[in-house]
């Protein structure tokens, strides 16, 4: 199992960081993701604040599960009284769509630094309350979708039957100033073992970076990865209107659904 540096400690998030874990998970993927600055170069501080608020039935519905967690930093020290004041705060103006991606990360004043968010498969997800999200991000539904097709399992060998199944691993980020530190991999392996410890039989994650496609189908014995479904975004096409089209634009990045079995 991975392990952490000791001035690091995960905690199962609460509702309390809800806020906070969707700004991480909305900065990291508008500017440091592989996919979408490239998808959406223009407005990418609009785009964030529109994805932190758009987020926020996602980040609830895995805190809510219980399976949600998050590494902090032990000795994060504030930069404004009035953070110190509430254990952590997220200062962003989302009237102000100049501030620059080191601004804005300036602005996260909380120890919070790393999340994994989860949900018990047997509890899905709302789709209609996912509608903002997958607004902000149109191509974000096109992803799960070219991941479901090309998973050819019979549902029936792997979609949960009840409670504590099948832990359904959706959004994994990493605050830029902490990059480097294999809080993502001590995350992952961690989540790994609670799941098994819960009486999970298995973890699904989809995976838009290599990073992470790599921890996932290398998980610690006895642990054994299965890639599920995969695609290349430079080689893939979508029917729009009756015609193919490439929606990736120039995104070169393999993306993956991986299923560990515990």
């Amino acid at each position: 199992m991975a392990s952490l540096d000791p001035r690091y400690e995960i905690r199962q998030l609460t509702l309390a960081d809800a806020d906070n874990a969707a700004a991480i998970v909305s900065h990291a993927n508008m500017f440091d993701s592989p996919v979408w600055p490239e998808i959406y170069p223009t407005g990418k501080t609009a785009r964030c604040y529109q994805l932190t608020k758009a987020a926020d039935y996602l980040v609830k519905h895995q805190i809510n599960s219980g399976f949600s967690f998050g590494v902090f930093d032990k000795e994060y020290e504030y930069k404004r009284p009035e953070s110190a004041a509430t254990n952590g705060k997220l200062h962003w103006d989302f009237s102000n769509e100049d501030a620059t991606a080191e601004e804005l990360l300036e602005q996260m004043d909380f120890p919070l630094v790393s999340v994994a968010a989860a949900y018990d498969g047997a509890n899905a997800l709302d789709m209609a309350q996912m509608g903002p999200l997958i607004g902000t991000l149109p191509v974000f539904g096109v992803i799960y979708a070219i991941l479901g097709e090309l998973d050819t399992r019979d549902p029936e060998s792997w979609k949960p039957k009840g409670p504590k199944g099948v832990l359904m691993r959706n959004a994994t980020a990493t605050r830029r100033d902490y990059a480097g530190e294999g809080l993502m991999k001590a995350l992952a392996h961690f989540l790994m073992r609670k799941a098994d410890e819960e009486g999970f039989r298995a973890v699904n994650i989809e995976c838009m970076a290599d990073a992470v496609t790599k921890v996932w189908l290398n998980p610690p014995s006895p642990y054994r990865a299965e890639l599920v479904a995969e695609f290349w975004t430079e080689e893939r096409e979508v029917e729009e209107e009756g015609k193919m089209v490439k929606v990736f634009e120039d995104v070169k990045q393999h993306v993956t659904k991986v299923c560990v079995h515990l």
